[in-house]
């Protein structure tokens, strides 16, 4: 009996990381609870996520559904209540206090929403890209630092501190800067939280370049989902849970036009729950409780039909 169940288990093993083994970021279970005064918040309600090495996602959600508390636990800032996360390999719950501080400094890269956050007032496009590099012990910092700025197209700031730049060159500033210690991981919390709406498509075009020039692995978090147009794969977040996903692709028109096609899924848990959009539910008027049919080969959903059922003595 024990042997069997420890086959089962090295099985279960073996399959987990067979399917991890190209992913820079999976999250299993995932739960964070807050306390304040007695009362619990649990902002992360077993969260799963898998994002694969080399790609650039969105996670979306309304202000309270738990991406920032999301992107706190993967950046190394916070550690979650229950459930595992690994960002490239690295176990996040196993990480010592000077091991985690390694791996902000080396595996991680930060854009943040504030120009405060990502460039010292004081120091030049270059100094900033430099002082990075040196926390990460990089070689070759004043070359890199140039590729760096040619690349998101912003040579011309290198000499300038951060108050001699436009919105939008200090963001692209700050990506270079979040690349100066060469991550496998590049996180963005609201990089385009306080640009207009030009300028933002500028930045994320940016950072889709990066993204496709230097194959780093990008998570942008964000409110705004016009950032879902500049990404193939969108996930959002509701009530602390990935809820749905779209991906996009290119499709051929039989004219031959090449457009982008977009498909919506439900994320479905390992106990079979999922959740239906909110516009879903509106339209439609499911509230409660939902009839449910196994067909060939898909599921129905209909909304309940409270006079049928009363008519009928039952709920089909």
């Amino acid at each position: 009996m024990t042997t069997t169940r420890q086959g089962a288990e090295q099985r279960d093993a073996e399959l987990r990381d067979a399917v991890h083994q190209d992913a820079s970021i999976v999250c299993s279970d995932l739960v964070r609870i807050f306390s304040a005064d007695g009362v619990e918040v649990q902002a992360l309600q077993g969260l799963n996520l898998r994002v694969g090495s080399g790609d650039l996602v969105a996670i979306v959600g309304a202000s309270g559904s738990g991406k920032s508390t999301l992107l706190g636990i993967l950046s190394g800032l916070d550690k979650p209540t229950a459930g595992s996360a690994s960002v490239a390999g690295r176990d996040l719950l196993g990480l010592t206090s000077a091991q985690r501080v390694d791996y902000r400094r080396r595996t991680v890269g930060f854009v943040w929403q504030q120009t405060s956050r990502n460039l010292l007032p004081y120091l030049t496009a270059r100094e900033n890209i430099a002082l990075t590099m040196s926390l990460a012990k990089t070689p070759g910092r004043r070359e890199r630092s140039q590729e760096l700025l040619d690349l998101l197209e912003v040579s011309h700031c290198a000499d300038r501190r951060p108050t001699e730049m436009s919105g939008g060159e200090q963001q692209r500033v700050a990506i270079a800067v979040g690349l100066a210690n060469d991550p496998r991981v590049l996180l963005a919390d609201e990089p385009t939280g306080e640009l207009d709406e030009a300028t933002s498509a500028e930045v994320l075009e940016a950072m889709r370049g990066v993204n496709r020039e230097l194959g780093v692995t990008t998570l942008i978090v964000t409110h705004d989902p016009a950032v879902s147009e500049h990404v193939a794969r969108t996930v959002q977040i509701r009530d602390g849970r990935t809820s749905t996903e779209v991906l996009r692709r290119t499709g051929i028109s039989e004219s031959g036009d090449e457009h982008t096609v977009a498909e919506e899924f439900a994320v479905l848990d390992r106990v079979g729950r999922l959740q239906l959009p909110p516009e879903y539910l509106t339209t439609l008027g499911m509230r409660d409780r939902v009839r449910l049919a196994l067909e060939t080969d898909h599921v129905g959903v209909w909304p309940h039909d409270t006079e049928t059922a009363e008519t009928t003595g039952g709920d089909s």
